[in-house]
């Protein structure tokens, strides 16, 4: 318990006062989102705060836990797709450069058993085994949640508060089952999970609204990778029938943003790469919520995800079969009525506080 706690203390307070030195130095590195017609800032921001939250993330897992197997080969892949990130927030590379940067640093997670080798079986309960279909599996998945954390990053506090409630969430379920059902290994993902929280909360300091830095693609790119290798380490593994649905309930709205994105460009017949304003965080705006107000009304969306994700943790395969499709149910029939499956409420042009890694 006292390991956790120092850990813990770490990476919030690193990451309190890292924060104010990344966003010093951000303006000399050129790592500044310029405003245009197109941004709601008004003056030049840094946009390379996810520099500190990954430093603070790092000095903590360093100090507390032990880097063989799957914690060392999460730092390996963390590493490389912040790298990726700080380049592109000083320098701006094209989308594909970054998509392949993004697959090379899923790959390496690979060798270190950060893979889905198997998934759970949720009619039988039999475990499926991959086989050499479970490594592009894992790197899609890896650059799915990468870049679907990236797509959100719209707002000041938005991807950081979604990812920090994520976070808090793998945390919750993986202690539920190794505290209820003894699946080995949790504990680990458990502390892992509360230390991105932390460092996640330490930074939101500067980031809410009105932010003095934002995460940039460096933040964005990481805590989505971090979010999607955890889950790996831990539900997808688990011998529980429902399991293969749980990374998707907690990781549902960034995951659902980046699928509307993608059906409502292929029904307006427009490239599915290109960026456009209507994601959830605008819709809420062009329906007259302020920009606080829609912040907080997407974390408590992402909060009664988290909290279905712990409820179907812990019922039967039936209660949580019957859980998940009246989620899917009202998920479906609220996009629809925002807007975000199509009936678009603002013009498609991007109009996010950042740039995207690769909006899709």
């Amino acid at each position: 318990m006292a390991e956790v706690a120092v850990a813990l203390i770490i990476a919030f307070v690193s990451s309190l006062t890292l924060t104010p030195w990344v966003r010093k130095h951000a303006f000399a590195w050129g790592a500044v989102d310029k405003p245009d017609l197109r941004k709601v800032h008004k003056e030049p921001m840094p946009r390379i705060g996810g520099l500190a939250v990954y430093l603070a993330f790092v000095l903590a897992v360093v100090a507390t836990q032990d880097l063989n197997g799957s914690i060392g080969g999460l730092l390996v892949g963390c590493t490389l797709v912040v790298a990726l990130g700080v380049v592109d927030d000083i320098k701006e590379l094209p989308a594909k450069v970054k998509l392949l940067g993004q697959i090379a640093a899923a790959g390496a997670v690979i060798p270190f058993g950060v893979v889905i080798d198997y998934v759970t079986n949720p009619l039988s309960g039999d475990m499926l085994m991959l086989g050499w279909l479970a490594y592009p599996v894992t790197i899609f998945w890896l650059v799915a949640v990468t870049n679907a954390i990236n797509l959100i990053d719209g707002l000041d506090g938005l991807a950081g508060g979604v990812s920090c409630i994520a976070a808090l969430t793998l945390a919750a379920v993986a202690f539920t089952q190794w505290y209820l059902f003894g699946v080995a290994g949790m504990t680990g993902v458990v502390i892992l999970a509360l230390i991105l929280a932390a460092a996640v909360l330490g930074f939101l300091r500067y980031n809410f609204h009105p932010a003095k830095i934002f995460l940039g693609d460096t933040g964005s790119m990481f805590l989505g990778f971090t979010l999607g290798a955890m889950s790996i380490m831990s539900f997808t593994k688990s011998a529980t029938a429902i399991s293969v649905f749980i990374p998707l309930v907690v990781l549902g709205l960034p995951l659902l943003d980046t699928f509307f994105a993608i059906v409502r460009r292929y029904h307006c017949q427009r490239p599915i790469f290109q960026p456009d304003k209507e994601h959830l965080h605008h819709q809420l705006m062009a329906m007259g919520l302020t920009h606080r107000q829609t912040v907080l009304a997407i974390y408590a969306v992402s909060s009664i995800l988290g909290m279905s994700a712990v409820v179907l943790n812990v019922v039967s395969n039936d209660q949580a079969a019957a859980i998940l499709v009246i989620l899917s149910a009202v998920v479906i029939w609220l996009a629809n009525r925002v807007g975000v499956i199509g009936g678009s409420r603002v013009l498609p042009v991007e109009n996010s506080e950042q740039s995207q890694s690769i909006d899709v």
